[in-house]
């Protein structure tokens, strides 16, 4: 497919990173591969990972298509640069066309970038993953590519005040090798090594990362940093979708008797 928007989009947020000073360590991108359909895996830990880890892609000469929430297609900025770039339009309350549109796009070829965990990981450590990567996997054959990035927390991420100081923040970036998944295989299997595939890129990267993470609200627990644990996250999700759910009971209760 032509790519008209993708070239100077990429050249405009290479300028933000050299303007905020990031200092990138990418690990493993061999295991990209140079042509033919592939599923990047990624971990989510703040709102630029999906620019940055495809910015991390770029030296094997692949544009990745990522899977994003229809919301951001519906921004009238952010909308058209994403149509552009072909990108892939989620919407969660029926994900059945998303899904058909990466099956698509992976068997014409197309990387296409998946976050599992569906959302932010509060704790920084990696949720429970969603099946929508295993099971395209199997729908289209090609490999997928379980990938960490780490340090893009530091910059902008859930209920944490955006820092685009320029203070040369390390970003890391991983690429673990391809995961093969069988057409008809076990599903929850597939899945469970998906996530220790990720569970140790993330470890390793955290490993050889220069900063320390002790007392960083940045950081895991498990570092010695101030984030809460999954199960604290978990906890904070959870109440949040119990005083969501009531507060749409409630207006829809309001309207009835508006209504009547």
């Amino acid at each position: 497919m032509a790519d008209l928007v993708y070239p100077p989009v990429v050249v405009a947020l290479k300028t933000l990173w050299r303007t905020l000073g990031l200092k990138f360590t990418v690990y493993g991108e061999a295991n990209i591969p140079r042509k033919g359909g592939a599923i990047l895996a990624i971990n989510h830990v703040g709102y630029l990972d999906f620019a940055l880890c495809g910015t991390a892609a770029l030296p094997v000469n692949r544009y990745i298509r990522f899977m994003a929430k229809k919301e951001i297609f519906e921004n009238k900025i952010a909308g058209p640069l994403m149509r552009g770039m072909h990108h892939i339009s989620v919407d969660r309350s029926n994900g059945s066309a998303s899904f058909v549109a990466a099956l698509r796009a992976l068997r014409a070829g197309e990387i296409v970038g998946i976050f599992p965990e569906g959302t932010i990981s509060r704790s920084f450590e990696i949720k429970t993953l969603k099946t929508g990567a295993v099971r395209l996997a199997m729908g289209s054959g090609v490999p997928i590519i379980p990938s960490v990035v780490w340090g893009s927390q530091r910059i902008y991420s859930k209920r944490m005040k955006p820092d685009f100081g320029r203070r040369k923040f390390p970003i890391s970036v991983a690429f673990g090798e391809p995961m093969i998944v069988e057409r008809g295989g076990d599903v929850d299997a597939a899945e469970a090594e998906l996530k220790d595939r990720m569970v140790k890129l993330l470890h390793f990267v955290q490993e050889r990362y220069p900063d320390s993470h002790e007392g960083q609200r940045w950081a895991p627990a498990r570092l010695g940093g101030t984030a809460p644990t999954l199960e604290e996250a978990q906890a904070e999700h959870d109440e949040f979708i119990r005083k969501l759910k009531e507060k749409n009971e409630s207006e829809i209760g309001k309207k009835k008797k508006e209504e009547k």
